[in-house]
């Protein structure tokens, strides 16, 4: 249980060592990054998370377009750019974080190389890969002085984003939402600091302020954070869904690959809606993967939905800028109370 946030804990001030980021990934208010949440993710709750001092992001295919309408990723890119632009001389004292856009890699993915241009154009400042290390896109984020940050599930997949050109890495550890790992975020951290001084985030259940501060003392410069964001008032997701990530915990997720051929976690209560045995899913394989059409789920299954274990601290839905401030208490609380046993040691 949450220990009582004491005011005078809410007060403590610390000092993190940036040295070893790029630029664009530091003085944070907090060392959190918003993941991006396919359908859920838009630019209501990016601006949201930028302004409150966090890194926002969202996936490039969730800027989906009509037939013969303009790109709707430039018209996203174009109001975030400058509703932040405007944020920032209006509080020179409280600048937004930069936000990030999610690319998938994937060879099904048909929009990949006009998203990048789009990315390119708008000189986007952080950049998140997934589902394979391609070089040139590493390239197209460096020619406008991006930022590349590669999720992966293994310390194999780690070394090989760095080989390609990444800059940093998401380490995607059990317990994650959506894709997830299944290494101890423990394990899966240590073995990539044991080469790797760069950027490192970590996803894996990060819903609270004692788990943001236990992934920066186990090694990590940020946690990953999406399942909580779900249930906030600018997330693009249906009430029931939100209402459903409030009322369960990880005792109610479920580990698959049969929706989209990779192993990830979604919510029980969703599964048996949709008429299955959460018990007893069949298993699929990463050929059966298509984000042709924006998503690899197929549409029979777009009511499953995925959650990481960490929803537990999750009570309530609130405005993206009110979880913030609870992540931020908790984290100085915790942060407080630890320090406290080394005073005079």
């Amino acid at each position: 249980m949450n220990q009582p946030v004491k005011e005078s804990d809410m007060t403590v001030t610390w000092h993190r060592d940036e040295s070893h980021l790029p630029p664009a990934l530091r003085g944070l208010r907090i060392p959190l990054i918003g993941a991006p949440l396919f359908i859920i993710s838009v630019p209501d709750l990016v601006i949201a998370q930028c302004k409150a001092g966090i890194i926002g992001s969202f996936p490039a295919l969730n800027a989906r377009e009509g037939e013969g309408e303009p790109p709707l990723l430039e018209a996203w890119l174009k109001r975030i750019t400058e509703e932040l632009d405007r944020h920032n001389q209006e509080n020179p004292d409280r600048p937004a974080a930069p936000f990030a856009v999610n690319q998938i890699v994937h060879r099904s993915n048909a929009r990949l190389q006009r998203d990048i241009d789009i990315c390119v154009k708008w000189k986007v400042p952080v950049w998140i890969t997934s589902l394979g290390a391609r070089p040139e896109v590493n390239e197209a984020a460096h020619s406008v002085g991006g930022v590349v940050l590669h999720d992966i599930i293994n310390n194999t997949f780690a070394r090989k984003a760095i080989e390609k050109g990444a800059d940093g890495l998401i380490a995607v550890a059990a317990g994650a939402g959506g894709h997830a790992g299944q290494q101890s975020p423990f394990a899966l951290v240590r073995e990539i600091r044991s080469w790797f001084d760069g950027p490192l985030a970590l996803s894996g259940a990060i819903a609270s302020g004692e788990a943001l501060l236990a992934a920066r003392a186990v090694g990590a410069d940020f946690g990953y954070m999406g399942s909580p964001f779900i249930a906030t008032r600018e997330a693009n997701a249906v009430e029931d869904y939100k209402r459903m990530i409030v009322e369960s915990g990880a005792e109610d997720i479920v580990y698959s690959s049969l929706f989209t051929g990779v192993h990830g976690n979604y919510l029980k209560k969703s599964i048996e809606r949709a008429g299955l045995d959460p018990d007893n899913l069949p298993e699929s394989d990463p050929s059966s993967m298509n984000f042709s059409s924006g998503s690899s789920k197929p549409k029979a299954w777009k009511e499953i939905w995925g959650s990481g274990q960490g929803i537990g601290d999750v009570r309530d839905v609130v405005p993206a800028t009110e979880l913030i401030d609870r992540i931020d208490r908790e984290y100085r609380a915790a942060g407080a109370r630890l320090a406290a046993e080394f005073r005079g040691a």
